[in-house]
């Protein structure tokens, strides 16, 4: 059985994971039969959001960990706690948690540095040849680690403004249907626009079928 690392920044569009985009990507990888193991970095998110106004909520501190572990049903690990090596794929889904918590994005555009367990993980992973996955904005996690070594190929939809940061990180942007993956069979990575573009639920549901179907391709 494939076995899948899904590396989460916390739970809720504004301030952590996509919750929509995990339930797609889970969908998809248990309609594949992959073994998932969730995981995410322990410490403070950038801030946490009122999802009901929109706005931050002063004085609230939350764990992106402990945060994470609401998307999921059974066990979530620390992040600094896996083997890269004991998995076939790693897949990170977006949310804005992944632009403000495992990478300054949100804040730093080009300039953006990545979380240290989220960076050491990815490049463990790619160096032993494990394809990674990503969804969203989780793409310009992607441009910034490995963007002037290897200049992979990417999509993040085809928003102008976001598409120009990803290539001055050094990967090269492909613009991308909301249902439709970019493959960089190369560099072993596969990125799909999810709610960058996609306007639905279903689409975000169909894209992500298509992610794991062409993931699924490289693992083998």
């Amino acid at each position: 059985m494939k076995k899948v690392a899904l590396i989460l920044s916390g739970c809720g569009v504004y301030d952590g994971s996509e919750i929509h985009e995990v339930c797609a990507a889970l969908l998809a990888m248990n309609q594949a039969g992959f073994e998932v193991q969730a995981s995410a970095p322990s410490g403070p998110q950038m801030h946490v959001i009122n999802h009901l106004a929109g706005e931050p909520a002063d004085g609230e501190s939350r764990d992106i960990l402990t945060e994470s572990a609401r998307l999921m049903r059974g066990e979530i690990i620390p992040l600094n706690e896996l083997n890269p090596t004991d998995f076939d794929a790693v897949v990170l889904p977006g949310g804005f948690g992944a632009a403000k918590n495992l990478c300054t994005f949100a804040t730093e555009g080009d300039q953006c540095t990545v979380h240290s367990e989220v960076e050491t993980f990815l490049r463990s992973a790619h160096s032993a040849g494990i394809p990674l996955g990503a969804m969203c904005i989780g793409p310009v996690i992607l441009a910034r680690v490995f963007g002037n070594e290897l200049n992979p190929q990417v999509t993040i939809g085809n928003d102008l403004a976001t598409a120009d940061l990803v290539t001055k990180m050094g990967a090269r942007h492909i613009d991308c249907q909301p249902t439709g993956t970019v493959v960089d069979k190369a560099n072993k990575m596969v990125t799909t626009p999810a709610y960058m573009l996609a306007g639905t639920i279903t689409e975000v549901f169909s894209g992500a079928k298509n992610f794991v179907d062409e993931l699924s391709k490289l693992m083998d």
